[in-house]
């Protein structure tokens, strides 16, 4: 990695977090949560679960230092309970073990303390099953990191990652194994201290860590509910469920032949909204309304169908001068690419996932928004389709394969990658940065 200029440290904890926001977004998929070790990572942590709509708290672990000289860190205590030993610092030391049994104890009773200021009778949240981003404000040696990931590790989270504004390169190598991911913003080769790299690093108090996490639970937003929505679309009624944030960057209307309720789907739909996206999650077939069913596959009424959706929601919502893409599933994903076509002073950006794109062929020329078409597989037949597909866009576009999204509905996490990816080109062609 290259080395942060040392003309160029970061303005403070807070700044870090909002420079680790874009950075670690793509990790923070599944349910995520952001748990920053005190005291320093709280304020990092805490921009940073703003920054990602996260759920946020505390992790408490406790660096062991050396009996004289507690900067030097040979292990670290995690309030599970357990200890983790620098055994290779240790022996170089010649210092055994049995030499911080005292230590060990005082930072036990330190970190209890701290908990129960911090936490109370709270329990550390439920970590299984989610994306776990451990923070905090730098790493000199890796001793705390390496015992938090550990401790984390153990309570089953989805994926784990670390996120620190700077390190040390020796720490990083060491901490490659134990994250499934280490996001981090400067190594630099001249690293000495964490310090050295912030303008303010004024140290904390308890009082500054409570005041964070008090500030932070009141200023966070309550999940936006989807509310049901019907839709006239010609002579039928399109169902759909649409959630819109208060803060708005964007709007996406997700667009499927049926099945708009699949548990993955609206996975995929959470990860737009905690970014800041309002969502149209939208069934273009409407048999179940008076419709024969003829309409299945019929692409051209399925691409009339979805820009209705869009005409609707530029007049009836919120959404009326925000940026706005469309996905399309399965059979609607030629019918995004029709939509694109005919509306393209409403419709910016457009992701295809999975169909047969080419049924799209009278329209593809006209598609000027900036397209990304989402293969389900690397067989060479539909990489020759969606090659073919592509080279007739109107406008610019990338081919991305997603392999095993055929079956989703299976119990595999290839949805993971189809939600990074959907929110990366919105995120590139749909958000208005600030000038």
């Amino acid at each position: 990695m290259n080395p942060v200029p040392v003309s160029l440290p970061f303005t403070d904890r807070i700044e870090a977090g909002r420079r680790l926001t874009d950075r670690v977004r793509p990790h923070a998929v599944d349910d995520p949560i952001v748990l920053a070790l005190p005291r320093g990572g709280v304020p990092v942590g805490a921009e940073l679960a703003r920054g990602l709509g996260a759920d946020f708290d505390v992790l408490m672990v406790r660096k062991i230092g050396l009996p004289g000289r507690p900067e030097t860190g040979v292990g670290a205590i995690t309030e599970d309970g357990h200890v983790l030993y620098d055994d290779l610092a240790l022996a170089r030391m010649r210092v055994p073990r049995q030499a911080l049994s005292d230590t060990v104890i005082s930072e036990r009773e330190e970190l209890d303390r701290r908990r129960r200021i911090y936490r109370g009778e709270r329990s550390l949240p439920r970590i299984a099953g989610r994306d776990c981003v451990v923070v905090d404000d730098g790493v000199a040696t890796g001793g705390t990191a390496r015992a938090a990931l550990r401790m984390v590790r153990q309570a089953g989270p989805s994926s784990l990652v670390l996120a620190v504004p700077v390190a040390s390169p020796e720490a990083l190598e060491t901490l490659k194994g134990e994250a499934d991911a280490v996001v981090v913003i400067g190594a630099p080769d001249n690293f000495r201290a964490v310090g050295e790299w912030y303008r303010d690093f004024d140290q904390l108090s308890d009082d500054h860590v409570t005041t964070i996490l008090t500030e932070l639970q009141r200023s966070r937003p309550r999940p936006e509910e989807a509310r049901a929505v019907r839709i006239r679309a010609g002579q039928v009624y399109l169902d759909g469920d649409l959630t819109m944030p208060t803060a708005l960057r964007g709007v996406v209307v997700m667009a499927f032949g049926r099945g708009r309720g699949d548990p993955e789907r609206r996975a995929i739909a959470a990860s737009l909204q905690r970014a800041g996206y309002a969502t149209l999650l939208l069934d273009l077939m409407a048999g179940d309304n008076g419709d024969d069913g003829d309409d299945e596959g019929d692409t051209e009424v399925l691409g009339e169908r979805l820009g209705a959706a869009v005409t609707w929601l530029r007049r009836a919502t919120d959404a009326a001068s925000e940026p706005l893409g469309v996905m399309g599933w399965g059979y609607a994903a030629p019918a995004a690419l029709v939509a694109a076509a005919e509306l393209p002073q409403d419709v910016a950006s457009v992701v295809a996932h999975g169909g047969l794109v080419d049924l799209a062929e009278s329209a593809l020329g006209r598609v000027r928004a900036p397209t990304l078409l989402l293969l389900e597989s690397e067989d060479s037949f539909v990489r020759e389709l969606g090659e073919w597909t592509r080279a007739h866009l109107g406008g610019p576009s990338e081919l991305g394969v997603v392999s095993g999204t055929d079956r989703l509905l299976g119990g595999t996490r290839q949805w993971r990658e189809v939600a990074v990816r959907t929110l990366d080109w919105f995120d590139r062609h749909l958000f208005r940065r600030a000038e």
